[in-house]
């Protein structure tokens, strides 16, 4: 009997584990199947360019899969059952259940609300391809000097402010954050950050607590309005709730706690990767969520699966950063260089030129995911019985 291996989600980490368990296993001892709500692959990382009317290249899952022996099941997940090993899913045909040996769980995130009274009723998001599509037609609607505000100071809340300002001048575009603009930059990235709000015209409102979203703008804690037509939150992410549901273990976050090789410390049988995995990265700090996170923990999840289901020895958790890439726009950008543990150094690139990394990096990491198998090994190896001896080391 085969082995069942089934991963649930196709955005980057979960479409990469599926590509790079192609590639190491033998399709004749081990059946892979990718289920996924959205028929196609989704650049999560480019939502403010579609947000703002920009086209995306389609990716159809069935066409990036073809010929891989992997087997594209179009559903939404219901539920995780971890003792019977089994999930829930409703598709065209109806509710059913897949059966699995080994699970791999990367159901990613979506907008965290924070508790705030008024996030899901009043403001959009650009966590996921219908939002991004939903704020789209809204920013359409807007007539000049109207007012666009976004929250949130990280990467997402920066890129999606600029993009919207680059791309729609005529408004009037600003931008909460809880603490100083791009304070975790070195000094470098952050004056350029803020030549560019400035050229861009985009007001900053820094220091600036919210305590909800109300229909023509926010309310911050000291009981300050800021008002805005139509608000954008970029305020974090939080995992789907499926996981917390289950008995696999999970931290307060709901990501599904794991080891250094991605196994779920519960459930030997489950993986988790992305953004639902709690896993240690460089000095035992978390990893954070985002594609850089992803794919590599993608990777090394797939690897050892492999590993040990064909009894060669356990890869070693490399995953490490090198840098930040924030699109200012089309034609700007920083590039700030991190250290393994992801705390900035003092050099960054800047301008057209650190644009044209992040687009070839963005570019790059979804032509890998169309072509999943490219530079197959030499052959793919079998799985040993599980009832032979193993040789396998933790």
């Amino acid at each position: 009997m085969k082995h069942r291996i089934v991963v649930l989600g196709a955005g980057y980490a979960g479409a990469s584990a599926a590509g790079r368990l192609a590639k190491r296993l033998h399709p004749a001892d081990t059946e892979i199947t990718l289920v996924n709500a959205d028929p196609e692959f989704v650049e999560r990382v480019r939502m403010h360019q579609l947000a703002t009317g920009q086209d995306l290249k389609p990716r159809p899952l069935t066409d990036v899969f073809a010929g891989t022996g992997v087997q594209v099941r179009l559903a939404q997940v219901t539920g995780v059952d971890a003792e019977r090993r089994t999930v829930g899913i409703v598709s065209a045909g109806g509710p059913g259940e897949i059966a699995y040996d080994t699970l791999v769980y990367a159901l990613g995130s979506t907008a965290a609300d924070c508790g705030l009274p008024g996030v899901a009723e009043h403001a959009h998001h650009i966590a996921g391809k219908q939002a991004a599509l939903r704020l789209r037609d809204r920013l359409a609607d807007l007539a000049a000097g109207e007012t666009v505000l976004v929250v949130g100071g990280g990467l997402t809340g920066i890129e999606a402010v600029t993009e919207i300002a680059e791309a729609r001048p005529d408004l009037a575009v600003s931008l909460a954050a809880r603490g100083r603009l791009g304070d975790w930059l070195s000094e470098k990235a952050q004056s350029h950050l803020r030549k560019a709000f400035e050229q861009l015209g985009i007001i900053v409102h820094e220091h600036t607590d919210i305590a909800g979203v109300e229909p023509a703008g926010i309310v911050t804690t000291n009981g300050r309005v800021i008002p805005a037509r139509v608000t954008v939150w970029a305020a974090g992410f939080a995992v789907h709730p499926i996981a917390a549901a289950t008995t696999l273990e999970v931290s307060a976050t709901g990501q599904i706690v794991v080891d250094e090789t991605m196994r779920s410390v519960s459930h030997p049988d489950v993986y988790a990767v992305g953004d639902a995995a709690l896993a240690p990265g460089v000095s035992g700090r978390p990893l954070r969520m985002s594609c850089a996170s992803g794919v590599p923990s993608a990777h090394l999840a797939a690897d050892v699966i492999a590993a040990r289901l064909t009894g060669r020895r356990i890869p070693p958790n490399k995953i490490g950063y090198t840098g930040q890439c924030i699109s200012l726009g089309r034609r700007d950008a920083v590039v700030q260089w991190v250290t393994p543990d992801d705390q900035p150094k003092p050099s960054a690139l800047t301008g057209r030129t650190a644009a044209r990394v992040k687009e070839m990096i963005c570019k790059t990491a979804a032509w890998s995911i169309s072509h999943p198998t490219w530079m197959l090994p030499t052959r793919r190896r079998h799985a040993i019985p599980a009832e032979a001896p193993s040789t396998i080391t933790a």
